[in-house]
């Protein structure tokens, strides 16, 4: 049956007679897991399985005959990893193209052995998997890169050209749109004449692992130019059918189904898929009514599973009297209704909060960081506050857990301050203890609950705090978060789906100009601006040279800088902020603290340092972050010329 496929412009499938029957409506047989049989011929899941295209040889071939024995017309080349990044892990980065060049010769020889031996014809599909890292703007790999990477692992795939490079490129298991978009871009750029398949993977609900829906996946993968598209691996073949019954109505290209044999359990120690091949099989006849015409198998399939779907393809074939079962076609209404996600414009920033308008009128903002309490009483904490909004400070800083401490949680403190006191505040927000699910929630929780101003920071590891034993998550850190945050001011989720309107966030990042690597941490200010963020908070700084070169070094990406004053209270916090903290700190300034001979006196001298700070600093930035040392807010007050020593006993915090 004819799709329109042959006829549709810049097609990669139409200059192959013999390949593009695999795509003209009719149903093709692929085969199932490779991973699988491998570690069932006892391969350890720790070794690179794409490494023993050169190491192990024939038992990789013996694998594909397998399948093509079983009945598949094509099999996936074992190069599932094959890719610079994933090879890295293993030390084998170096190795690329003679991979994924022995991948693609063993699946040939085979497949040339089965035309010679049973005159049927058969396909190597080169198996092309993600890249194994987090992309931007949630990760550190560009998308430059990203594309760089698949486009050197295809072009290995596809060496040789017809009847020695790969037939057709399969590019499976995708979790991100965005990641499969390189990937496409790359086939294209590579060998726009070979065709290429591309299916994402899903979660129970059917839905990209970045969020997107199955409907907004295959109308992007349509538009972005794949020959097939579909749905691999998932929670099994119930999973993948639903979302072949979502996709074919928006989409006229020929649809791919290869879930996994379910979800595997933990049998006594040993990891089994439970569905049988018999399941799987009754599944294939449903994936094929359902408008599927290219199906396979993932994870936990094996030569048997091939088997039971032939069978089956044989029955519904019978059943059917030849005739393809659906009549494949875009519903163009279907697709009117399924709009891709747009944006939306976020407030001025002028107008989404009074630190941002502050910040957008060249205003000099004074700022005080409160850090919450270890209990859940924070009366003290909102003492502080209310004394400091009485004398003129602009907005509260709350840290989020700082040095991996356990405390209330920065957000619930904000909400208490702006509720109790009025003062706006800025609500640190870490990448340590959450995943991009709960980071999204909170963001949105956040905005809901009027928190308009977001620090966005990596945090700091738990090794740094009391309780070292602790996992981080870190999914992404302060340049990933600042996108997820952008991304949401203009109306889009994580997965680029529109969530109705603006979280209106005024976005700050931090910036360390006493830093060792400079050049690094310039580098990542860069990202930062480039991701979003308008404007920025400095670390405690003690030496205004080093301020200086770090404003000179951005003059090409600058945003307003908040710079970070803190109050010396002895020698002994001037030796741990340089010793321990790696704050740059002048000789000068440990001499000053060691001349002192009281506490008194050092706390004093302390203030009148961080004033003549806050004075030679005052004309380079756009304003002041004090830090109140142990709690102790009218020190705070104090540096920012303010009068707050009458309110010293109420507020301070041992």
């Amino acid at each position: 049956m004819a799709n329109g496929l042959n006829d549709t412009k810049g097609s990669s499938v139409a200059g192959d007679a013999a390949v593009s029957r695999l795509f003209a409506g009719g149903t093709v047989l692929c085969d199932g897991a490779m991973g699988t049989m491998l570690y069932a011929r006892g391969i350890f899941i720790n070794r690179c399985y794409d490494e023993l295209n050169l190491s192990q040889p024939e038992l990789v071939r013996e694998i594909h005959a397998e399948y093509l024995q079983a009945g598949a017309e094509v099999i996936e080349t074992n190069t599932f990893g094959g890719n610079a990044f994933r090879l890295e892990m293993h030390g084998l980065k170096d190795k690329v193209r003679e991979i994924n060049v022995a991948g693609v010769k063993l699946a040939r020889e085979c497949v040339n052995q089965i035309r010679e031996k049973q005159a049927s014809e058969a396909f190597v599909a080169a198996a092309i998997g993600p890249l194994g890292v987090r992309l931007e703007p949630l990760g550190k790999v560009g998308l430059d890169e990203a594309r760089a990477a698949f486009a050197q692992q295809i072009r290995a795939l596809v060496e040789g050209g017809p009847g020695v490079g790969a037939d057709l490129l399969v590019i499976e298991t995708m979790t991100s749109l965005a990641e499969a978009e390189q990937a496409i871009l790359a086939a294209r750029s590579v060998a726009p004449e070979v065709p290429v398949v591309v299916m994402m993977t899903v979660d129970e609900e059917g839905n990209c692992l970045d969020g997107s829906s199955a409907e907004t996946a295959a109308i992007k993968l349509t538009d972005w130019g794949a020959d097939a598209l579909g749905c691999n691996c998932s929670a099994g073949p119930a999973t993948v059918l639903s979302v072949i019954e979502r996709m074919r109505p928006v989409t006229d290209k020929p649809l791919a189904a290869m879930p996994n044999a379910g979800i595997p359990r933990a049998v006594e120690g040993r990891t089994i898929y439970l569905t049988s091949p018999e399941y799987m099989a009754s599944f294939t006849r449903k994936l094929v009514k359902a408008g599927a015409s290219i199906v396979g198998g993932c994870c936990g399939t094996t030569p048997s599973y091939t088997r039971a779907m032939k069978s089956s393809l044989r029955a519904l074939e019978a059943m059917e009297g030849g005739v393809q079962v659906m009549e494949l076609g875009r519903a163009d209404s279907s697709k009117a209704a399924i709009k891709a996600a747009s944006k939306v414009d976020p407030p001025a920033l002028s107008q989404r909060s009074k630190i941002g308008a502050m910040v957008a009128a060249g205003e000099f903002v004074t700022m005080v960081e409160i850090v919450p309490p270890k209990g859940i009483d924070c009366s003290k904490e909102l003492d502080g506050a209310e004394m400091l909004h009485r004398l003129g400070v602009d907005a509260i800083n709350v840290p989020d857990s700082p040095r991996a401490s356990a405390r209330m949680s920065a957000q619930s403190l904000c909400v208490q301050i702006q509720q109790h006191v009025g003062i706006e505040t800025i609500l640190h927000y870490t990448c340590r203890d959450r995943n991009v699910l709960s980071i999204q929630s909170d963001l949105l929780g956040a905005s809901s609950i009027g928190l308009k101003n977001i620090l966005c920071l990596t945090g700091d590891p738990p090794k740094l705090g009391n309780y070292p034993n602790a996992t981080a998550v870190f999914d992404v850190d302060a340049i990933g978060l600042v996108n997820v945050v952008h991304n949401l001011n203009y109306g889009l989720d994580i997965g680029k789906n529109s969530i109705g309107e603006s979280t209106g966030f005024t976005i700050s990042v931090a910036a360390n100009p006493g830093v060792q690597d400079m050049d690094q941490e310039v580098r990542r200010f860069a990202f930062k601006v480039e991701a979003g963020a308008e404007f920025a908070i400095t670390q405690p700084v003690f030496d205004l040279r080093v301020l200086e070169e770090f404003l000179r070094r951005i003059e090409g990406f600058r945003i307003p800088v908040i710079a970070g004053i803190w109050p010396l209270t002895s020698l002994r916090n001037a030796e741990f902020m340089k010793n321990d903290l790696r704050v740059s700190m002048p000789e000068g300034i440990i001499a000053r603290m060691a001349a002192v001979a009281t506490p008194e006196a050092a706390r004093a001298e302390g203030v009148k340092i961080a004033q003549e700070m806050l004075a030679e600093a005052r004309p380079m930035v756009q304003g002041v972050q004090v830090s109140a040392p142990f709690g102790r807010y009218s020190v705070a007050a104090d540096v920012l010329g303010l009068s707050g020593n009458d309110e010293e006993g109420l507020v301070e915090v041992a």
